[in-house]
């Protein structure tokens, strides 16, 4: 099948795959999904690709995914930053920050690897996962491999997490409120954090996904201050030219309309349909040039790391909460 087929197929086969109750329980979006798919495809299709479904391939993994993040800000106003107070922000911004920067000088001062992979594993972790990884990869400029290996450590370790949540509530101590709060700023995907918070209870599921995507929204300046921090890095100098990335932006003024404007819900149903659909064609376009062999030569190290932010956000994430949402 023509990849200019086959990778809309998949990224529609992947949504409606995350619909499933059996599939959805397991916190796996469509994004995780389609790359999965993509990989299945990928190795079954071995023929080598003519040029227009090269060209198409690249269009996805680069144009649609710009396209999907500018879209997401529809999901996300400032009032839902309002509504769980400063302290869920504080959490968030301190979460982010640590893993970030802890992820990234342990994999490459202690476990050598390349500064592209400990960078997109580190923000796979810090902020919302498949998402942030393909984000970052617009400014990062990686390896695919580096992307693939990511993408599988970052889905493995945050679908080990979500069934974590249900059993540390019965030890916590917290609130339901208090403890979407905390599911919020440390798991990796949206969907993961519906489903963590499902399993607790509404007010956990709404605190939950609020929190969470208040991450998402500062995957934005984060974005913005990593590429100002590259630049400066290989010019060895402030005085480079920062590379901008633009869609950063459009993310940020969607946000912006849809807290200032009530817009119909119709409408927003289409928007976020569609960023979830340029999103998953994205990552069915990386999984479908993915194979196996280069994920397995990576070897256990970006494994270890991955783990090592898992218990990172699950330990360091809760004495923070305690800290500030419940002390």
């Amino acid at each position: 099948m023509s990849q200019i087929l086959a990778l809309p197929l998949i990224a529609i086969v992947a949504i409606l795959l995350a619909k499933v109750p059996a599939i959805a329980q397991f916190g796996l979006s469509a994004l995780p999904l389609a790359i999965i798919l993509g990989i299945v495809v990928g190795h079954l299709n071995t023929r080598k690709f003519a040029d227009k479904e090269v060209i198409f391939t690249r269009f996805c993994q680069q144009k649609l995914l710009r396209a999907g993040i500018i879209l997401f800000g529809f999901s996300l106003s400032f009032q839902q930053i309002i509504s769980v107070g400063w302290q869920a922000l504080v959490l968030d911004l301190l979460v982010i920050t640590s893993v970030f920067c802890v992820g990234t000088y342990v994999g490459v001062r202690f476990f050598k690897l390349d500064r592209e992979l400990a960078i997109l594993t580190s923000v796979g972790s810090a902020i919302c996962g498949a998402a942030a990884i393909l984000a970052t990869e617009s400014v990062l400029k990686p390896r695919q491999q580096n992307v693939t290996i990511a993408v599988a450590t970052v889905v493995l370790f945050g679908t080990i997490a979500m069934f974590s949540y249900p059993f540390i509530f019965q030890f916590s101590g917290m609130s339901e409120q208090a403890f979407g709060i905390y599911i919020g700023s440390t798991v990796h995907e949206v969907a993961q954090a519906v489903a963590a918070g499902e399993a607790i209870g509404g007010e956990a599921l709404q605190n939950a996904v609020v929190v969470k995507l208040i991450r998402v929204m500062m995957l934005a300046p984060f974005i913005l201050i990593l590429s100002a921090f590259l630049t400066r890095s290989s010019d060895g100098s402030s005085g480079g030219k920062i590379a901008i990335p633009w869609f950063v932006f459009g993310f940020i003024a969607a946000s912006g309309i849809n807290s200032l404007l009530l817009l119909p819900e119709t409408l927003l149903s289409i928007l976020q349909w569609a960023s979830q659909f340029s999103l998953a064609i994205a990552m069915a376009a990386l999984g479908v040039q993915t194979r196996w062999s280069t994920i397995r030569q990576a070897g256990v190290k970006p494994m270890i790391l991955s783990l090592m932010l898992f218990v990172m956000l699950i330990f360091g994430g809760f004495y923070l909460s305690q800290w500030l949402i419940v002390g």
